[in-house]
């Protein structure tokens, strides 16, 4: 959230400091374990039994609030014991559990069912059935509440009632509402069936041998009196809702897998799922998707995070790529304002909706502090290009990246050394960033945190990949003159890293640059980033890859982000010792790059593994732990899952193994699959490229492609794209 910001100069009624907080999280976990169900913007955490319990994270979120804090059903005063969970779909779930037994049984009789939707609201069915052979009376409550907490308060363990709060009773309605510094917000939980008498949600049932009894209810939220529209209404079926819908169009469009490795098949049949619920659909703009960071804590629009995500599920759906670029293009910075860290030009960082009065991106507050957003989206649109966009939306897009650009230069680099430093200028902001943005993210080897501005490594990459982006667009304009501009400079900027970055010494690339121009020499994996974008001189690749892959950076489940043999390295840290699945498809991509097929399978391999640990779903991140150290990936307490770049990395992976690399706008594409001894078999039908839509097939080494225009050239070797060489100059 923007602090203390809604909107363009307009105060927020919560002076938050989100960037800054630094202590304990509050964890999602539950004692039968957590479910978490995600629509867009929206999502609801509980317990295995489909219970929201207070004084912790779980609960109905919509617009960062909490619209749901307590949602406990129980018979005859006891909460149900959870038995089994349906996830029919991301937003949707069947949570089965039975009542506690009568005294004197060994078993219960009765079974509850509990059919949920969460989309811009909650719909819940619950149905009991008895299955003893006599009648049985029973007394069925929900316990409900409302405490509508900030999520940054839910986050930080903070989350005691604020303002004057009331409740309302109606024949078959409970109406929760809060006033706070002039604003109000309200919770409506209506139900199908009346009330009893004191307005309180419990029936005294009796159900005879094998009969049902069912309540319906829904929960819509209200801001200063406007009803959120939810996408599940009482009396509306549930398979006509836009969710449904809209995932059932993006199911239809997505690549089908089917491999004899049954960990990649089922990875990236859940990476498309996750993706699918992770959308945001902003109403201003209905047909354009966006995808949100992560559930609960991200569920907005970040501009590195859906950058990389869009980036790398390019092989899925170039779409979600040009809805990113257009929203974040829409929100580009316009101004010089320290309290949002907004420059002309700059890309933001995050959107929140604390303060909002609706879904409508245009509500949200904006912070802009992030020093890759900006390069990263003209790698992105350079990127789209190749895989087929179309010459007018590059038209409307590359005044968008020329601004970009001109921000790395002009306000990236702070002191004009050619490099892209950061420092925040508010004591609000985020101290790092990078991707690595948590306030000790960025060390020295002998664990000190150093002092600014800071050029990190990984970012002049970003920055590099930007110029050959920049130089490939004049290129296709004919501007000669340009095209020597851009590619000059990326030159320049990688002779000079090379240099300046590379600790000889040591064999590896120092993490930044400090403030004093020294480098922050900590062994970490944001140079295999470096690989990705083409920035590390070829003499050097070898000693990097040795290093990302040796025993004190790969853990046997992936690259550490920081080596063990580090002063800072700690396996449960948020950035210094962790494994991040992105990071990971990010650093075998640059592998694969360099030629280094072996070193990069190794990390797919390791993730695949992973994610099976997790019934093929990749979280946010996971411990550092090696692999001979703990035989199964250990989890960390609150990362975020789904996340939207971990769901993506098996799409990456897909692509690496394919070794695929489109270039529509020159007739070519690259393809030459290098599957690991693991996968005898792999077909990817549907891969969208350009206008076409692709089949591979590839079975024992053969290779087997169907789908491809007469217009383009199939090349069955690797592009390694080193230089700034374009396909029209040999």
């Amino acid at each position: 959230m923007t602090p203390g910001l809604q909107g363009p100069g307009v105060p927020c009624p919560r002076m938050a400091e989100p960037w800054t907080y630094s202590g304990e999280v509050a964890r999602l976990g539950a004692p039968d374990g957590s479910v978490t169900l995600v629509e867009g913007a929206s999502f609801c955490l509980s317990g295995g039994n489909g219970d929201v319990r207070p004084g912790g994270a779980e609960g109905l979120y919509l617009l960062d609030t909490r619209f749901l804090s307590r949602l406990e059903l129980r018979v005859d005063g006891a909460p149900l014991e959870g038995l089994g969970v349906a996830m029919e779909e991301p937003f949707a779930a069947t949570f089965f559990g039975r009542a506690a037994p009568l005294a004197g049984a060994a078993d219960s009789s009765l079974v509850v069912f509990r059919k949920r939707h969460v989309g811009g609201g909650l719909l819940e069915h619950v149905e009991l059935r008895n299955y003893a052979p006599e009648t049985r009376t029973v007394v069925v409550e929900l316990d409900l509440d409302v405490d509508f907490a900030d999520l940054f308060d839910v986050k930080e363990g903070r989350t005691s009632p604020r303002g004057r709060r009331k409740l309302e009773l109606g024949e078959s309605m409970l109406r929760f509402g809060s006033e706070l510094e002039g604003r109000t917000k309200a919770a409506e939980v209506s139900f199908d069936r009346p009330l009893p008498r004191g307005g309180l949600a419990r029936w005294e049932v009796e159900l005879a041998p094998k009969e049902r009894w069912t309540v319906r209810f829904d929960a819509v939220a209200c801001i200063d009196g406007v009803e959120l529209e939810p996408r599940y209404r009482l009396g509306s079926p549930v398979e006509s809702a836009a969710p449904a819908r809209q995932l059932s169009a993006w199911r239809a469009a997505v690549p089908v897998v089917s491999t004899d490795h049954a960990g990649l098949a089922t990875a990236v049949h859940r990476a498309a799922e996750d993706l699918g619920a992770l959308r945001l659909f902003d109403p201003d703009f209905p047909d354009r998707a966006v995808v949100a960071a992560g559930a609960p804590w991200f569920m907005t629009v970040f501009g590195r995070d859906s950058i990389l995500t869009a980036y790398m599920a390019l092989v899925a759906d170039p779409d979600l790529a040009r809805g990113v670029l257009g929203t974040l293009a829409r929100f580009q910075g316009q101004r010089v304002d320290a309290a949002t860290e907004e420059e002309p030009g700059r890309i933001l960082h995050e959107m929140r909706f604390g303060g909002a009065m609706s879904s409508s991106l245009a509500d949200a507050s904006v912070y802009y502090g992030t020093v890759d957003a900006t390069p990263l989206f003209v790698l992105l649109l350079g990127e789209l290009r190749r895989w087929g966009l179309a010459h007018d939306e590059v038209d409307e897009l590359l005044p968008h990246a020329d601004r970009a650009l001109e921000w790395v230069e002009h306000y990236g680099d702070r002191d004009g050394d050619g490099y892209v430093e950061y420092e925040r200028a508010t004591p609000r902001g985020l101290a790092n960033q990078g991707w690595k943005d948590s306030w000790d993210g960025v060390r020295y080897a002998d664990g000190r945190v150093p002092e600014g501005p800071i050029a990190l490594c990984e970012v002049q990459g970003y920055v590099y990949a930007a110029y050959l982006a920049r130089a490939y667009f004049a290129e296709e304009r004919g501007d000669e003159e340009a095209v020597d501009r851009w590619r000059s400079r990326a030159a320049a900027l990688k002779e000079a890293f090379n240099r300046d970055f590379w600790l000889e010494d040591r064999g590896w690339f120092a993490m930044g640059l400090d403030g004093d121009k020294q480098p922050i020499d900590a062994l970490a994996s944001n140079m295999g980033h470096c690989l990705w974008t083409g920035l590390v001189d070829e003499d050097k690749a070898a000693s990097v890859a040795g290093h990302l892959l040796s025993p004190e950076m790969f853990s046997g489940w992936g690259v550490r982000t920081m080596a063990t043999s580090m002063a800072g390295y700690n396996p449960v840290s948020y950035h210094c010792g962790s494994v991040w699945p992105h990071d990971n498809a990010l650093v075998a991509a640059g592998l694969v790059r360099y030629g280094f097929v072996d070193q990069a399978t190794r990390i797919i391999e390791g993730l695949l593994a992973a994610a099976a640990a997790s019934g093929g779903r990749l979280p946010e991140l996971f411990s550092g732990l090696g692999r001979d150290e703990l035989g199964v990936p250990a989890a960390y307490p609150t990362s975020c899952v789904p996340q939207a770049w971990a769901a993506a990395t098996p799409l990456l992976f897909l692509r690496l193994l394919l070794r695929l690399d489109p270039w529509v706008p020159h007739g070519r594409v690259w393809l030459a699959p290098a599957l690991p001894p693991s996968i005898h078999h792999l077909r990817v039908e549907r891969i969208p490229i350009g206008e076409d839509r692709v089949d591979v097939d590839v079975v024992n080494g053969a290779v087997r492609v169907s789908g491809l225009g007469p217009d383009v050239e199939l090349v069955q070797s690797p592009r390694r794209p080193l230089t700034a060489a374009l396909p029209g100059r040999r």
